[in-house]
Formats: structure tokens, C-alpha cells, sequence
């Protein structure tokens, strides 16, 4: 037997049938179906006998899904809550991908059973930070098609009894560091939204925010810290249907009273409808330009590029913080939308610290990513997104199935066969995991890079060199007394301090002050007086930033790299400027280091005189053709 289909259950009369009905409907019979009962009062055990059904005692769910595996005598044992509903050819498709995949444990994607668009939205949402940290750590958002080889089931001792809450997640977890995990692409399952209805979603945000974080971090989550019951109450569970009826009645009350106000909405419905099918007519192509926030370099390398393509194309640009404001003072339509930061203390990164910030901004984000981002797609309907690393665009895409391209850097790490330090293997992988998340299945990615490693997919992704701005390049280069130190970390200040400590002039940019501080002039960022000085330096002491070593590149200047704790991006760049001969790359900063890299500057200048610099032509040449290739 292939299925042992196992269902916990508490007086699910009302929802039972439906599921059952699914998996009859099913082109595959190889399977057995066991309900695990945890003495229900109403007609569930009833239901399951007509259905053929074996019945077991059951009780919480872990210890239901526990009993029903017991007697399981299929190879693999799928979990199902009872409030599902199998889509078609939901069995089939599981099965081939799993044993394609060759997996140990997998779980099904969600697909509400509900017509509501922020029902959808939310579903959607937890699809996707499934997908993005599959590889992170193995995680499920409930037990939504829960999917296991028997053997390894018993080999890891099945569900964890003494959890009251997240014992599915915990499951998926310990199963999942054993033998390989996935989020099924193709198979997904309906899922009921009663609790979202009971409970709202605020409660749902707060209750699985509070687990997934806790999890995320090992700390079991208790049901009673959250208020949540297995089996719901059906007292109130009654008081809920008849408030829902309540509210049901009125709005259809009101709708009949504003007739005119309805129409008017099915109206401008057919016209958005209509400007869909007519966006092939327009004289020019809708572009969405999505920007991460973060450091100035993404603002950078996209305000060089949309200023290249903003004749061909309508440009409407979405970014955050430090970006926002950069690009907002260059262009016409730029937009706000939520993003994140990484948050360093003593210029390390702090996951932990980063991961809390970003769950308590994310409610935000979402509102204002949905109201900007979103809103202005439904609206204007873009024929193609494209994205520098920012994260929401590729959620917008994936709800509207605009096509996708990504214009980075970061990529590299996920595209190329990259060489780095072996120590920093797992600061690699947690990096990957994020990039992954953050952008999805996009139609191409174009990458920019100063070094250039072997590409994984050439049908998926190219390399070009870096995107640098008109005024660098126009730059003549010369050696001056001083040296540019260019920190984006403000906990980089008791590293700048150490500069004292030698007899060299250091021009200090990055923490926003105008001030002389012995021999280390500190200055505000000022686009013109920054060229200037970066032009006429004898060498950088930076992070790891990639725009800013680009740019010393273009300008033959010798790099002394220090990235960031625990930043493999910036760790990437720096090592890649060692091994290339630009300069030197070091995990922690010295005054001896320093003075011996002062000492090479010479050898460093040899390798840099014979760096060919390219103009940005070939990459938005590459861009250009992409938009059209892609469009809707």
C-alpha cells in the first residue's frame, strides 16, 4: 500500500465530509484512510464508518496522528487536519514529486477555501516564507498535508506527545534534519479559513508570529500562551456563527441599499479588466522598479540604471529608507513601502536581534507594501517587475502573475559557483536561505560583479561588470596624502578610532558628522565633495559594501576590506578583493595590518592599472531586452 492517510478529529461532522468526499474523488485508490477520534460527541465516528474508514482512539493531535501511524500499513503516511480538502490529482502529484525529489518528509502548499482576495493574500504569504526557509530550517505553517516515509516516522519516535502547540512544526523539524525536506511546488491542498473567521487575523498574526519566532529561536510555545484550544469551543464556536450571521445579514441589507454604489465598483471592475487586455496598446511598457532599502548601494546602482531606460519605459519606483529618500530627490514616481534592516552591535550582525526587528515591523511593512505596492499594481497593471533585492516585489508578483527580473549583486551567492573562506561555510548557507527568500523563481536573473565565477544556469542568469555612476567614470584619477575611510555601520566608530594611532591623514565618511578629530576628518555625505576626495586618495580603508569597492576599482584604488561579523556578502567582496590582487581583506581591523598594507600599496596599484573599465551600455542593453522578452 502506497497512503496511510491519518486524520485527528473532535466532532468535525460539519467538516469531515468534505475532506472525505476529496480523497474519494481522487484518480489513485492506493491508500487507506484511519481516523484517529478523540471521543467526539457529535457524529464524526458515524461518518468515518460510512466512509470505510479505520477508526482509532485518538486525543490530542499529536497523540491521534501517533495512534493512526501505529497501525498504518502504508509506505508513506500522509497527516491531514479534517477541516482540508484535496484538490485534483492532489494524491498523484504528491507522490511523483516526492519520490522525484527523493524526500524524507514534505509538505503541501495552502490554497484557501474561500473566494476573499486578503484570504488568499495571507495564504499566499505563508506559502511563500515556507518556500523561503525550506533550507533554513524545515518549517510548516499546520498540518497541511504533512507527508512521511513510515520508516523514518518510527525512526525519529513520530510526534512529540508533550507539546499541546506547534507539535506539527517541531515533527517537520527533527524528521527534517534526518532525511531531506521540501515544500511541494505542485500539490497543494484547501485549507478552511474557520479559525481565520473565529479568530481574525490579528490573532492568527500574533499567535503564529509568537510560535514561528520561538521557534526559530528553540523555544517550545505552550497553548496556553497563546489561547488556543484543539477542537475549538463549541459554545462559542455557536455564539461565533450566529454573530457571523448577524454581520452576513447586514451587509447584504446594505448592499441592496447601495445598489448604485455596487454597480459602480462591478463597473470599474470590467475596466480594469479591459486595461488588462489593452496594455499591449500603450506607447510604452509599465515598469515596477523595486529597491531595497538597505545601504545606498542598491538606490545606486538602480538610479544609474533608470535613468538609462526611463525614455523607453513608464518607471514607477518602490523603496524604503536611506533609498527612498535617494531616489526620491531623482525621479517621478517614487513610492514608499516597508523594508528591513540588519541590525549590528560592534559591527556585527545580530540575527536575532534582526529577525524580532523585522517580525515587529512586518504587520507595518505589509500595510504599507499592500497599499503602495499592491494597490498601485491592481491599478496600473505593470507588464514587468523588476527588483533590487526588495522583498515585497516578488510577493506582488507571485499574487498577480506579473513577471519578474532580478538586477543584483547578491545573487552571486546563489547563481555561481563562488570561492570563499571555508570557516564562513554556515554564514554562506544562512545567506543563501535569505537570498532565496527574498527573491522567487524569477524569469532571469541579471547580475553585477567585480569578479566572475562560473555560472550554475546560463539560461537563468548572467553576469556583467558593475553598474557605476556617470560621475565616477568621468573621474581622472590621482594620488593625493590621504586616505578614504568609508564605514555603513555606526558600530564601525571604535575601529575608526584606532586610525589615530598612525601617522597617515584619514578622510572619514559614513557617520553623518562635519568634524577634525586629530588627523581623522569626518564628513557628511555630499555626492560632488565624496567623488572628489574618493578620486584623489592613495587607498580605502572600507567594509565590504559592494558599490563603494566597485567604485575604488574604477578608480584604481587599493582596498584594506574589514567586513561586517556574521555580512558573507561583504565577507564575498572582500575576500574576492584579496585573491584578485586589489588589496587586502581582513576579519578584524589592526593598526599593525594597516601600516604593513600601506607598506604594498604599490604591489596592489600594479594589479589595478590593468583592470579594464566598462561602461553600464551592455548591461542595460541586457535589461532592455529582458523587459521585452518577459512582458505580460
Amino acid at each position: 500500500m502506497i497512503f496511510s492517510i491519518i486524520i485527528p478529529t473532535y466532532n468535525e461532522e460539519e467538516y469531515l465530509p468534505t475532506l472525505l468526499d476529496s480523497i474519494k474523488k481522487q484518480n489513485f485508490d492506493d491508500y487507506e484512510i484511519i481516523i484517529a477520534d478523540a471521543n467526539s460527541t457529535d457524529r464524526t465516528r458515524e461518518i468515518a464508518e460510512e466512509y470505510g474508514c479505520i477508526i482509532v482512539d485518538g486525543g490530542m493531535p499529536a497523540v491521534g496522528r501517533n495512534n493512526g501511524a501505529k497501525v498504518a500499513k502504508g509506505d508513506y503516511l500522509l497527516f491531514l487536519d479534517s477541516d482540508l480538502k484535496l484538490t485534483d490529482d492532489y494524491l498523484r502529484d504528491v507522490l511523483y514529486e516526492f519520490q522525484m525529489e527523493r524526500l524524507g518528509i514534505a509538505i503541501t502548499q495552502m490554497k484557501p477555501l474561500s473566494k476573499k482576495s486578503e484570504d488568499k493574500i495571507w495564504h499566499d504569504l505563508a506559502n511563500l516564507f515556507m518556500v523561503s526557509v525550506e533550507k533554513i530550517k524545515p518549517h510548516g505553517a499546520g498540518c497541511y498535508g504533512i507527508i512521511v516515509k513510515k520508516e523514518l516516522h518510527e525512526k525519529c519516535g513520530g510526534f512529540n506527545e508533550e507539546l499541546n502547540f506547534g507539535e506539527d512544526s517541531d515533527y517537520i523539524n527533527r524528521l527534517g534534519h534526518v532525511e531531506q525536506f521540501k515544500v511541494l511546488r505542485k500539490a497543494k491542498i484547501g485549507v478552511s479559513t474557520r479559525r481565520l473567521e473565529e479568530e481574525g487575523i490579528q490573532t492568527l498574526i500574533q499567535q503564529y508570529g509568537k510560535s514561528t519566532l520561538n521557534d526559530f529561536v528553540g523555544k517550545k510555545t505552550d497553548a496556553d500562551d497563546l489561547n488556543y484550544n484543539f477542537g475549538h469551543d463549541k459554545e462559542q464556536l455557536d455564539k461565533n456563527k450566529l454573530d457571523n450571521f448577524a454581520t452576513e445579514s447586514e451587509r447584504i441589507s446594505k448592499m441592496f441599499e447601495n445598489y448604485d454604489k455596487s454597480a459602480e465598483k462591478i463597473n470599474n471592475a470590467k475596466t480594469y479588466f479591459k486595461k488588462t487586455q489593452m496594455k499591449k496598446n500603450r506607447s510604452k511598457k509599465i515598469v515596477f522598479y523595486c529597491v531595497c532599502g538597505e545601504g545606498m548601494g542598491h538606490a545606486i546602482r538602480s538610479g544609474v540604471i533608470i535613468d538609462k531606460i526611463k525614455e523607453n519605459y513608464d518607471i514607477y519606483i518602490f523603496s524604503h529608507d536611506r533609498a527612498y529618500e535617494y531616489l526620491n530627490e531623482k525621479f517621478d514616481h517614487v513610492y514608499k513601502i516597508g523594508g528591513f534592516n540588519t541590525v549590528y552591535i560592534n559591527n556585527k550582525v545580530n540575527n536575532l536581534k534582526t529577525l524580532i526587528s523585522a517580525i515587529k515591523r512586518n504587520p507595518t511593512n505589509i500595510k504599507v507594501g499592500y497599499h503602495e505596492l499592491y494597490k498601485k499594481a491592481r491599478a496600473l497593471s505593470p507588464d514587468i517587475i523588476v527588483t533590487d533585492f526588495e522583498p515585497y516585489a516578488t510577493i506582488v508578483s507571485k499574487l498577480l502573475q506579473i513577471p519578474l527580473i532580478s538586477l543584483d549583486n547578491i545573487h552571486m551567492i546563489t547563481q555561481t559557483k563562488i570561492d570563499y573562506p571555508k570557516h564562513h561555510q554556515a554564514e554562506m548557507l544562512k545567506a543563501k536561505g535569505v537570498i532565496k527568500g527574498y527573491v522567487v523563481n524569477p524569469k532571469f536573473h541579471i547580475m553585477t560583479s567585480f569578479f566572475y565565477p562560473k555560472v550554475k544556469s546560463r539560461k537563468k542568469a548572467v553576469i556583467y561588470p558593475p553598474v557605476v555612476r556617470d560621475d565616477i567614470l568621468k573621474l581622472k584619477p590621482t594620488t593625493g596624502d590621504h586616505i578614504i575611510v568609508y564605514q555603513t555601520s555606526k558600530e564601525s566608530v571604535n575601529l575608526v578610532e584606532r586610525l589615530k594611532k598612525i601617522d597617515e591623514k584619514f578622510i572619514v565618511y559614513g557617520f553623518n558628522q562635519d568634524k577634525v578629530d586629530e588627523n581623522l576628518t569626518y564628513k557628511p555625505f555630499n555626492e560632488d565633495e565624496f567623488y572628489d576626495d574618493l578620486a584623489s586618495s592613495k587607498a580605502v580603508i572600507c567594509n565590504g559594501g559592494f558599490t563603494f569597492i566597485t567604485e575604488a576599482i574604477t578608480l584604481k584604488k587599493p582596498i584594506f576590506s574589514v567586513p561586517a561579523i556574521g555580512n558573507f556578502e561583504q565577507t564575498l567582496n572582500g575576500f574576492y578583493v584579496q585573491k584578485l590582487g586589489y588589496g587586502e581583506y581582513h576579519e578584524e581591523m589592526s593598526v599593525k595590518k594597516i601600516k604593513r598594507f600601506l607598506k604594498r600599496l604599490d604591489k596592489y596599484q600594479n594589479k589595478l592599472n590593468n583592470v579594464k573599465i566598462y561602461s553600464n551600455d551592455l548591461i542595460i542593453r541586457e535589461l532592455k531586452y529582458r523587459i521585452e522578452k518577459y512582458s505580460k
